[in-house]
């Protein structure tokens, strides 16, 4: 008797791309919700816009390329890519610097590459450097945290900034903005300042830039839930953290007045973000677990060599661009054993 046998797989995991998608974003709100408190209403903005623009060029891309709209614009994909860039982008970003890189990341970083599952880039870092490199400008005007704030804008002030580029009377930008901690860092050991001395000013906390070790500590949660529901490997992740740790400690003990300490890093700028959110996609990535170990391991190293001796203050984007290159080498050389072969 012929069994009925159907086609393969027989068993399915409880996960898919829109679940996994929408996990990735809950993960992100504590966070979210920590920077508009902290640094205003332009976070928030900025994350919707960016949506509308990704959602749109999305949409514009899979019409021209004749694939069906509702099952990838339902994907989630975009959307994250959205929310990590409008993340990513100051408070005070004009609209059409939120959308020249929102479509950029959609258009050119995925969809001319064939979509999802074909980028050999992570869009929204394809994004944000496009951003950083063409308007350095824009992309350094930094909110300071509440607390160091003398003056805040409301919603309405926020979006009338944000379109037309008026602030309200008696506001200026230079009075707004501030340097971040990792800006001002490089900028006064630049002026040959010792880091106790840097450490006094008040942009600094106990762990890292005030604010932003609240913001990376809600992060880090976030990251650790995704650890905790399987969405993420822990090689990455730990990797990445934990080899620019390692290497921060070592010239930090070389020289304590030049190089900031360990902590310092992992809690200032994008390390946590970057590590547990964008240097885990699974397409951009390195697949096997000893390729992820070196591909984080690389994404840390990269992270730091261009925070202490590059142009750049913080270069978690740089950096997970660089190892996306690497990340075909990477696997060609860490594949699996097959199993039945000799060897590997």
């Amino acid at each position: 008797m012929q069994a009925d046998i159907t086609s393969s797989p027989h068993l399915h995991g409880p996960n898919n791309v829109t679940r996994v998608m929408l996990r990735v974003v809950y993960a992100l709100i504590p966070a979210i919700l920590a920077m508009v408190w902290l640094f205003g209403w332009g976070v928030l903005t900025n994350i919707l816009f960016a949506i509308i623009v990704a959602l749109g060029s999305e949409a514009a891309m899979l019409a021209l390329r004749k694939r069906p709209l509702r099952v990838f614009l339902q994907d989630g994909s975009a959307l994250v890519t959205a929310v990590l860039l409008g993340m990513a982008l100051p408070p005070l970003a004009p609209f059409w610097l939120v959308a020249v890189g929102s479509a950029f990341a959609i258009i050119f970083a995925k969809h001319l590459y064939g979509g999802l599952g074909y980028n050999p880039f992570n869009p929204a870092m394809v994004g944000y450097v496009v951003l950083l490199i063409s308007f350095p400008l824009e992309m350094t005007t930094w909110l300071p945290p509440g607390e160091l704030r003398g003056e805040s804008l409301s919603l309405l002030q926020t979006l009338s900034y944000a379109f037309t580029g008026n602030l309200p009377a008696g506001m200026s930008l230079d009075t707004l903005s501030m340097a971040t901690p990792l800006d001002y860092l490089k900028t006064q050991l630049g002026q040959d300042e010792t880091i106790g001395v840097i450490s006094t000013s008040p942009l600094y906390g106990a762990l890292g830039g005030k604010g932003w070790e609240v913001v990376n500590g809600l992060i880090l949660a976030g990251g650790l839930w995704l650890l905790y529901k399987r969405v993420i490997s822990w090689q990455v992740p730990i990797a990445a953290l934990g080899s620019l740790f390692a290497i921060a400690l070592v010239f930090y003990l070389v020289d304590a007045d030049r190089y900031a300490s360990p902590v310092f890093h992992l809690f200032s700028g994008g390390a946590i973000l970057g590590a547990f959110f964008i240097a885990t996609d699974p397409v951009s990535g390195a697949t096997s677990p000893r390729g992820q170990l070196i591909f984080g391991a690389g994404v840390g190293i990269l992270e730091y060599i261009i925070r202490v001796w590059g142009g750049y203050p913080d270069g978690v984007a740089f950096s997970i661009l660089l190892m996306n290159m690497a990340a075909p080498t990477i696997d060609y050389y860490t594949q699996p054993r097959v199993f039945g072969h000799k060897g590997g």
